[in-house]
């Protein structure tokens, strides 16, 4: 607890880090030259590793106050899925804005509504440094629930495997563009605005994907999941994700085709982003969320060095359809080990309070 919170000051500084990260990134080549250095590349992995390491530190604290501030059951729910929608909505913006004006654009407005969405807000949040205030009783013993470990960790696996898959594509769709809708080879060498406009293709497909992505949390899934429960609603989510890819891998030879897929594949990356989050908080000990949240992370950020890692392999694939071929498995595996995690009944049931 310092600076009058536990999760506020953390939610500060990463934004304050990665607002500065971002307006460094179009300027390595500065920053480099006034440090000395010859080459930049240490000065990139430097920047991008404090980005990755500030959006982490700002980001976890930020899903476990949606965590404190929300009894368990349907208005959690409510409230990661709200976050996805507000979150997702300024993601498609992103990527429309580097789509049709300029990534240079991107970064420096991006900085600029880092640093005030990170800073403005904070200034409202008021936390109390007991979880469980004293002037409000829980009937649903919240505040004594003990960590499922092994829920926790099923939970984690099927999570981990999802993001295999979603990283992948998200990493290497630009080669399958480049080769399978555009036609080039791998290694042949394309101009400035053949470039450009695969990388139109890709920053439409993936505003498309992510439009999908923050409409559905609140609008659609939410809804779905007071009839059906969380766990289901997840798992025919990912299951649908599984299908999209492997639609890609049949039919996706035009760049039409593809931005209709990838609203299919939206469905999965609905639930992905909003989903797991309500699901996991409600196995563990609540007065140590933001040690499970951070844990949880590693759920994404693990398999994110394992998409990175199959670089080489992509690479030497004569058919770039290996790409979703991978997404397709891992997506799948994920819907199988979602299957097996126990939707929390308690969780459910109504949550009352009162006054002493």
């Amino acid at each position: 607890w310092f600076w009058g919170g536990r999760r506020r000051p953390f939610i500060l500084i990463g934004g304050v880090i990665a607002s500065i990260m971002l307006l460094a990134l179009p300027n390595i080549g500065v920053i480099s030259e006034a440090l000395g250095f010859e080459e930049v590349i240490g000065v990139a992995i430097a920047v991008a590793l404090s980005l990755d390491l500030a959006i982490n530190i700002s980001f976890n604290p930020t899903r476990s106050v949606i965590a404190d501030v929300t009894p368990q059951g349907a208005v959690r729910t409510k409230g990661y899925t709200w976050m996805q929608t507000i979150s997702g909505f300024f993601g498609v913006v992103a990527y429309l804005i580097g789509a049709f004006i300029s990534n240079y654009t991107l970064i420096y407005l991006g900085a600029i509504l880092v640093f005030l969405f990170s800073v403005i807000p904070t200034l409202f949040i008021t936390e109390s440094k007991s979880l469980q205030p004293e002037n409000e009783i829980i009937e649903t013993d919240q505040s004594k629930q003990k960590t499922n470990l092994p829920e926790f960790l099923k939970i984690c696996v099927a999570h981990a495997f999802t993001w295999i898959g979603v990283q992948t594509m998200f990493i290497y769709t630009f080669s399958f563009i480049k080769e399978n809708i555009m036609g080039f080879s791998t290694t042949e060498q394309l101009s400035e605005t053949q470039n450009d406009e695969i990388g139109f293709i890709t920053g439409i497909s993936f505003a498309i994907l992510n439009t999908v992505g923050f409409l559905l949390p609140a609008l659609v899934l939410e809804p779905i999941t007071k009839k059906i429960g969380r766990v289901k609603t997840h798992m025919l989510c990912i299951a649908t994700m599984a299908i999209g890819y492997l639609l890609v891998i049949i039919l996706g030879h035009s760049s039409t085709m593809l931005f209709v897929l990838m609203a299919v594949v939206g469905i999965g990356w609905a639930a992905v982003v909003s989903l797991p989050f309500a699901i996991m908080s409600e196995t563990v000990d609540q007065s140590r969320m933001g040690l499970y949240m951070g844990l949880f992370n590693l759920s994404v950020v693990l398999p994110q060095l394992v998409a990175s890692s199959l670089g080489g392999f992509i690479d030497r694939a004569e058919d770039k359809s290996m790409i979703f071929i991978i997404s397709a498995i891992a997506l799948g595996i994920s819907a199988v080990l979602w299957l097996l995690v126990k939707e929390n009944k308690s969780a459910s049931a109504p949550v009352t309070s009162t006054s002493h």
